[in-house]
């Protein structure tokens, strides 16, 4: 990977993250509305935003996966990001993960950003699978996986310890060939 790739969509853009992204990041991810079901604890200071990009952007340097940050188009601000981590190269899958700034929400953007990046993942990476893992409780992401198309697979039972207790998971999946058979061959 040389250059990281940017995708667009009727009305976002979906570009690397930088530096000059940590004021949105850190706006958001200061609030308890945005971390609840996330697994870091609301930040308190700018550095914990800035070494989040670091650490994402590192790892799309060292191949371990992406995250994009999602802009609008028509004004540039920066309000959540996508991306795929937990790559497993040797058996063709990775995870995706999320979050969007609350006032950006219930505006169909997160179901165009990962109509962006599902693409992506299986022509471009090469997955055969993609996963994603969500608290039980919550129902906005299960909604967004489902009109996605990933498939509910079960709930996996005290499987992260998070903010100090262990909390339940539920997996969805979506695999290449139902991805193909649903959207066809097409372009990237």
């Amino acid at each position: 990977m040389t250059f990281f790739p940017i995708l667009e969509t009727d009305r976002l853009l979906l570009r690397q993250l930088t530096l000059d992204d940590a004021d949105a990041l850190f706006r958001y991810f200061s609030l308890a509305e945005v971390t609840r079901y996330y697994d870091l604890e609301s930040f308190t200071e700018q550095s914990q935003a800035v070494a989040l990009i670091e650490t994402w952007n590192s790892s799309y340097e060292l191949g371990l996966g992406i995250r994009w940050g999602i802009t609008l188009k028509d004004t540039s601000e920066m309000v959540g990001t996508m991306g795929y981590h937990s790559w497993q190269k040797e058996h063709f899958k990775s995870e995706i993960g999320y979050e969007l700034s609350p006032s950006h929400w219930r505006k169909g953007y997160m179901s165009e950003a990962i109509a962006a990046i599902l693409p992506y993942g299986f022509e471009i990476m090469g997955l055969n699978r993609i996963e994603a893992m969500i608290d039980p409780a919550n129902d906005d992401s299960r909604r967004l996986l489902e009109k996605a198309g990933l498939a509910e697979e079960g709930l996996l039972r005290d499987y992260y310890l998070e903010k100090g207790q262990f909390v339940d998971a539920v997996i969805f999946s979506l695999l290449k060939r139902e991805y193909t058979a649903k959207n066809g061959e097409g372009d990237v």
